[in-house]
């Protein structure tokens, strides 16, 4: 029986000719991630393992992003009791205010992570890395101490859905449609514990920047993973990117699914995730045809799309225009670097001329973390991974997930709307 790409990767890092669903196995592990949240409570649990000190230093990479620049003392002290931990342990990946990023945008740019790794990461998105043909997923601080410890990881090997990707996507059609059409389809539990496997040949129409938000959301379909072949696209990504050495897997043309979707690219429209989950999405028609949903805020940034694309396109919808009276919008880029691009190509004087914010990278608003928290009975649309009760501020308050096209729509015209509306 063939395998998939995932199981290859986690054959070779457990050891094993060859894994199947279901099997646990203890893998080595190619890099640990942390952040501001996760780290602390990790290194705490570390202390009680009385180890001398981590398995590889180079292989840890601690990523302050949430609540940073620190938002109260609280985050503070979080911050502090990180830096400190990669002081004493000389941690050659600490990355904090002045160099550091959204960990999930930072960690590709900074060439650490290459297809065929195997990264675990205590922060649910570390998903995000499939897009370059590595496994990676998000795990709890617990087992992100032990991985810093021992340098390996438990893992129950998972079954595989493939989704056949086909056709050229239009032009304002972006990965976080597709991944939103994708969890609209199956569902927030519809991929649990398994691995999202994207093939065909729509996959060339794809940037590096779709792929990323795609393997980022695969979580919010309850995927272990989500995972992309490895093309002269991605190739060209990691050759820009690092000087590590990595391995190339491919799935065997016998490999086992338990289900596989075929979807057509070229038929897809723009899609929204509407309160209170990613699954309870709509297309920009049937919105259309709706009463008109006015909004109070719009966020252009994360893990999920605060990239050199994502901004891009914001910066061609809001060139010359000026966002709605009353309306608050910011754009946080995904990393220091991202952030230099877009002042050299003049994208940060576009947005501040269309009424905009522009921050220093955090993940702040998208976990209701700070600089953007919505009050009582506010809508936002955003192109953050997330639109639970709650998570961006008052429980009554509304998140509605959006590609950066449709949210640099909606702001100029304070509802939700499309870039031909504007």
């Amino acid at each position: 029986m063939g395998m998939t790409m995932t199981q290859k990767i986690l054959a070779r890092a457990a050891g094993l000719e060859s894994v199947c669903a279901g099997q646990l196995i203890e893998a080595n592990l190619d890099l640990v991630l942390g952040n501001d949240i996760t780290s602390p409570v990790a290194i705490k649990e570390m202390d009680k393992f009385h180890t001398n000190g981590v398995f590889d230093k180079n292989k840890i990479a601690l990523v302050p992003d949430h609540f940073v620049p620190n938002k109260d003392i609280k985050s503070a002290q979080h911050c502090k009791c990180v830096r400190e931990f990669a002081k004493k342990h000389d941690i050659t990946n600490y990355f904090e205010v002045g160099e550091m990023g959204i960990e999930h945008a930072l960690l590709p740019e900074k060439g650490l992570t290459v297809p065929g790794d195997v990264i675990i990461g205590a922060d649910s998105h570390t998903c995000t890395y499939g897009a370059l043909g590595a496994f990676s997923t998000g795990v709890g601080s617990t087992d992100m101490a032990a991985g810093m410890a021992t340098g390996k990881a438990w893992f129950k090997v998972p079954a595989a859905i493939q989704f056949v990707l086909t056709g050229k996507p239009a032009k304002w059609i972006s990965g976080k449609d597709i991944i939103l059409h994708i969890i609209g389809m199956i569902g927030v539990d519809g991929a649990l514990y398994k691995s999202m496997e994207f093939t065909g040949d729509g996959i060339a129409y794809l940037s590096m920047d779709d792929r990323f938000t795609i393997a980022n959301m695969a979580i919010e379909a309850g995927g272990k993973n989500g995972i992309f072949p490895v093309d002269d696209i991605a190739l060209e990504y990691v050759k820009a990117h690092s000087d590590k050495p990595y391995t190339v897997f491919e799935a065997d043309s016998d490999a086992v699914y338990d289900q596989v979707y075929t979807i057509d690219l070229s038929a897809l429209k723009p899609t929204v995730a509407f309160p209170h989950l990613p699954e309870n999405t709509h297309t920009i028609d049937e919105i259309q045809a709706m009463e008109d949903i006015f909004i109070d805020q719009v966020v252009i940034g994360s893990c999920t799309n605060g990239r050199p694309e994502d901004l891009r396109i914001a910066a061609e919808i809001l060139s010359g225009k000026h966002i709605a009276k009353g309306m608050r919008c910011i754009i946080i880029p995904g990393t220091q670097a991202i952030y230099m691009q877009a002042i050299e190509e003049g994208w940060v004087k576009t947005f501040i001329e269309a009424g905009a914010i522009v921050s220093t990278p955090t993940c702040g608003p998208c976990l209701g973390g700070y600089l953007g928290i919505l009050a009582e009975n506010e809508r936002c649309v955003s192109t953050t991974n997330r639109n639970f009760v709650g998570r961006m501020g008052h429980i009554t308050s509304e998140i509605y997930l959006a590609s950066p096209a449709i949210a640099a729509a909606s702001a100029i015209t304070g509802k939700i709307s499309s870039p031909e509306e504007v």
